[in-house]
């Protein structure tokens, strides 16, 4: 059941509005590519909501998925792609990205090169990570080589309070906001458990423990309401003909208004904690704060709590087999998909990785096998959701993306074979219905800036 800010937040999005207590100040400069309408015939097709269906054709048009089914009537004009004996699925969603901040590739020095996490603070959440992201980093085409279409880029998660995430389109841009994803929601990034305590603790800040992250929490969120029930009372003072936001000259606070935008369900909190406990402490405070937590990343055993996450509305973004790197990940099982989703909750793969990002589908397939040597039936149809239909629920965007459906934006993969194959390529994406990589094509293959005159330019994926 949605928070009362979140759902108000939803109405605001429907109605085209903006956050005002989280004004974005790098709109989306994003251009589709050029595009011709496409009929894909007699493909395996896997629709991102459960189901399947063979020898079946799908048809785009002006960036959206016209119609889905079999023998489609060919309008003159359309271009008709035959893929037969290949797979068609959504276009791939990894909503745990740090591509361009982590640039590849990857180089570690003191001082770092990298702008993953902002540390001065365990709030920070007046920062925005797409101040921070380099367009040129090659891990975003290798993504989209890899059927990936759409991607969630991260802070760090060293703050409690790590400031604000960033979706984005796996086109190439020269910069950030070419590839920003538009009017997709934005989302607070938060941290607990090791992280936190131990990075702030042993420099003899706060926090040192659990409990102390558990109360930082509660008393920026209190400081945050009182903030809001601010804003609301000059708005009714205000003579702006009740526009919601700031007085003139009214001071603000950014880390605040980052805060406040969430109880008003403006941004989506994106939750880095692993433990079942730890989980439980989390889902506590969103209770007591009225906001929802819209997916907890890497929730190593989330396989614990199942039905908690299933009553808050809350994804699980898991790995199928990273455990025991660190203390709060040791129980970690490659079942805690299978058994999450088996529940009724929201699984979802992530990969917190630019190589992993690479392999969502096969991420997938591991956890699929996971679940299946456990005893549970899990079919292509359902595990294609992962990294689908679920992940789109995650970023507030399952009614654009994750889905072969008339109506949605026409992201759509098509690959050589089963998607849950090693031995299997993307062999085309299209992005908003525009081809943005072809295997066999080298006018489709997109290269960074940076691998110009490197030999890694000449690799093929």
């Amino acid at each position: 059941m949605l928070a009362a800010g979140a759902a108000q937040g939803a109405e605001n999005r429907a109605q085209g509005q903006g956050s005002p207590f989280a004004p974005d100040p790098l709109p989306s400069t994003y251009k589709p590519l050029p595009r011709a309408d496409v009929l894909i015939v007699d493909a395996t097709l896997l629709d991102g909501a459960g189901a399947r269906m063979d020898d079946a054709d799908i048809l785009l048009r002006d960036g959206k998925i016209v119609s889905v089914g079999k023998d489609l009537p060919r309008p003159a004009g359309v271009a008709v792609v035959d893929a037969a004996g290949r797979w068609v699925t959504p276009g791939l969603i990894d909503i745990h990205s740090h591509n361009g901040t982590y640039n590849l590739p990857l180089v570690y020095d003191s001082p770092p090169t990298w702008d993953v996490a902002e540390v001065s603070s365990p709030n920070v959440a007046e920062t925005s990570i797409d101040h921070a992201i380099n367009a040129q980093d090659p891990a975003f085409v290798m993504a989209l080589q890899s059927g990936v279409t759409t991607l969630q880029v991260l802070p760090g998660s060293t703050p409690l309070f790590g400031g604000r995430s960033v979706v984005m389109k796996t086109v190439p841009g020269r910069t950030m906001q070419d590839m920003k994803f538009p009017d997709a929601p934005q989302g607070l990034k938060m941290a607990c458990g090791e992280n936190p305590k131990g990075n702030f603790g042993s420099k003899g800040q706060a926090p040192t423990s659990r409990q102390g992250e558990v109360a930082m929490m509660r008393a920026a969120w209190i400081n945050a309401r009182e903030y809001l029930h601010k804003l609301k009372r000059e708005q009714g003072e205000g003579s702006d003909g009740g526009r919601r936001g700031h007085r003139p000259g009214s001071p603000r606070d950014l880390k605040l208004e980052t805060l406040a935008a969430v109880l008003e369900g403006e941004l989506r909190v994106q939750l880095h904690c692993y433990s079942a406990d730890d989980i439980a402490a989390m889902l506590g405070i969103a209770r007591e704060f009225d906001f929802q937590i819209a997916a907890i990343h890497h929730a190593v055993e989330a396989y614990k709590v199942p039905d908690q996450l299933k009553a808050a509305g809350t994804c699980a973004a898991v790995w199928p087999d990273w455990w025991g790197f660190k203390m709060e990940a040791f129980d970690g099982i490659r079942e805690s998909a299978a058994f999450v989703d088996a529940a009724g909750g929201c699984a979802v793969m992530h990969s917190d990785s630019p190589f992993i990002g690479q392999r969502l589908n096969l991420e997938a397939a591991k956890a699929m096998a996971a679940g299946r040597r456990a005893g549970l039936d899990i079919a292509r149809e359902k595990g294609i959701t992962w990294v689908t239909s679920n992940a789109a629920r995650a970023l507030g965007l399952d009614d654009r993306i994750g889905r072969l459906a008339p109506g949605y934006n026409a992201d759509v993969v098509i690959w050589s074979g089963d998607p849950f194959s090693v031995y299997t390529k993307a062999d085309r994406v299209y992005v908003d219905g525009a081809l943005a990589y072809d295997r066999t094509d080298p006018r489709y293959q997109p290269r960074s800036d940076l691998l110009i005159g490197h030999p890694a330019r000449e690799l093929k994926p």
